[in-house]
C-alpha cells in the first residue's frame, strides 16, 4: 500500500484524425442478451404455440361479468350519482356530491335508493329543505321505485371530504 504510484505523461505533437463512420460500413453485430436460463428454452416452437393457444382460448372464452344495476358501476347507481351531481349547494358553487356531503348511495334489490348524507353545518340554512329536494330528485330517476334520504351528523363534514374538482373550483388547490 505504501508503493508510490507514478503517472507517465507522454507529449505528442499531433494526433491522426480517426476516419469518419459511414452507415454503409456498419456491420450488424447482435450482442447476445444476458438472460437467466429459461425453463422453456428446450421447448419446441410447436409446443410453445400450443401453450399460448391454450392460454388465449381460456382468456378469450371468458365473458365479462355484468355489474348489477344497483351496485357501484351499475346503470341505476350511476344515474343516481349523476342526479346528485346536478344538485348544487345554494351557498357554494359546487355540487353536493363533489362537496363531499354524500356519504353513501345504496340501491336495494327492489330498486329503492337510499342516500346517506350530511350538511356543512347543523345550522345550514337549507337543513330543512335540502333533504326533501334530494329525495324528490333521486326519486325521479328512471328505474328508482322509492327514494329515502338519511341525514347524519357523524362523522361531521370537513373540507377534506371534497373532491379535487371541488377544491379546484373553490381555489383550495
Amino acid at each position: 500500500m505504501n508503493e508510490e504510484r507514478k503517472i507517465l505523461v507522454e507529449e505528442v505533437d499531433s494526433v491522426e484524425k480517426p476516419p469518419l463512420a459511414k452507415v454503409e460500413d456498419a456491420v450488424e453485430e447482435k450482442a447476445a442478451p444476458v438472460m437467466a436460463p429459461s425453463p422453456y428454452e428446450a421447448e419446441s416452437d410447436a409446443s410453445k404455440l400450443t401453450r399460448k393457444r391454450d392460454y388465449l382460448e381460456g382468456f378469450l372464452a371468458q365473458q365479462p361479468t355484468e355489474t348489477p344495476a344497483g351496485e357501484a358501476g351499475g346503470d341505476l347507481y350511476e344515474a343516481v350519482v349523476d342526479t346528485l351531481k346536478s344538485i348544487y349547494d345554494p351557498e357554494i358553487p359546487v355540487n353536493i356530491y363533489d362537496l363531499g356531503l354524500i356519504y353513501g348511495v345504496e340501491i336495494t334489490p327492489d330498486n329503492h335508493a337510499i342516500v346517506t348524507m350530511t350538511l356543512t353545518t347543523p345550522h345550514c340554512p337549507v337543513a330543512e329543505s335540502m333533504p326533501g329536494e334530494i329525495e324528490m330528485q333521486v326519486g325521479s330517476v328512471p328505474g328508482v321505485g322509492h327514494s329515502e334520504v338519511n341525514l347524519v351528523w357523524d362523522p361531521p363534514w370537513d373540507p377534506g371530504k371534497m373532491s379535487d374538482e371541488a377544491k379546484l373550483e373553490l381555489g383550495m388547490l
